[in-house]
């Protein structure tokens, strides 16, 4: 009989991280991030765009992290936190996984019109994108523009890289894997003390 598979290493404990997903078929893929993220102990938020939520529920998030799903700029677990900016104040890392070339665009423009992108304009923590768009979209000067712009005001990104993407072409484009994405995040988490210690709810 096999040995169980030994569980993750909880070196992530303490720190909270908000996860914003973006409306693109990669949203599957944040999926087992945020899963990934739990096991290793950090406390996860997700925060969905409406067009996120065309492509996974906000319950199979809820599933994952253990927590209430942010979706709404007007409907907040604390009433007196409309705008959800204190989800902010208390995360270590804000990570966009699928990061579209919209909210890419809303960044760089300083845009507030959405939950996420109010999230985001709010971050009170460092931030790392992993785009994910068309080949043509990601080669656009604007786009490339824009992620100059957003690494020169210390954004972080992760990806894209290249392979088969969902429009049934080549090229880059294509959201980083889940285990990038999480060793990224990880090494930008360990980088300074959580917010909160362990246990400190």
């Amino acid at each position: 009989m096999k040995n169980p598979p030994e569980p993750p290493a909880r070196d992530l404990a303490g720190y909270e991280v908000l996860v914003g997903v973006c409306g693109g078929i990669a949203a599957y893929k944040t999926c087992q991030v945020v899963s990934d993220l739990v096991q290793r102990g950090a406390v996860v938020t997700v925060a969905m765009t409406s067009a996120a939520r065309r492509f996974v529920s906000a319950l199979t998030f809820q599933s994952l992290s253990g927590r209430p799903v942010l979706t709404s700029l007007w409907k907040a677990p604390n009433p007196a936190d409309v705008q959800h900016i204190a989800a902010t104040e208390t995360a270590d890392l804000l990570l966009v996984a699928p990061a579209t070339a919209n909210l890419v665009g809303k960044a760089t423009a300083g845009i507030a019109d959405d939950l996420l992108s109010t999230l985001l304009i709010a971050a009170g923590a460092p931030v790392l994108l992993a785009p994910a768009m068309n080949v043509r979209m990601w080669a656009n000067s604007i786009v490339q523009r824009n992620v100059s712009i957003l690494k020169e005001h210390g954004f972080a990104f992760v990806g894209p890289g290249e392979g088969w993407l969902a429009c049934r072409s080549v090229g880059v484009g294509r959201m980083a894997e889940p285990e990038e994405i999480l060793r990224v995040a990880a090494c930008m988490l360990r980088e300074r003390p959580p917010k909160r210690a362990p246990g400190g709810g």
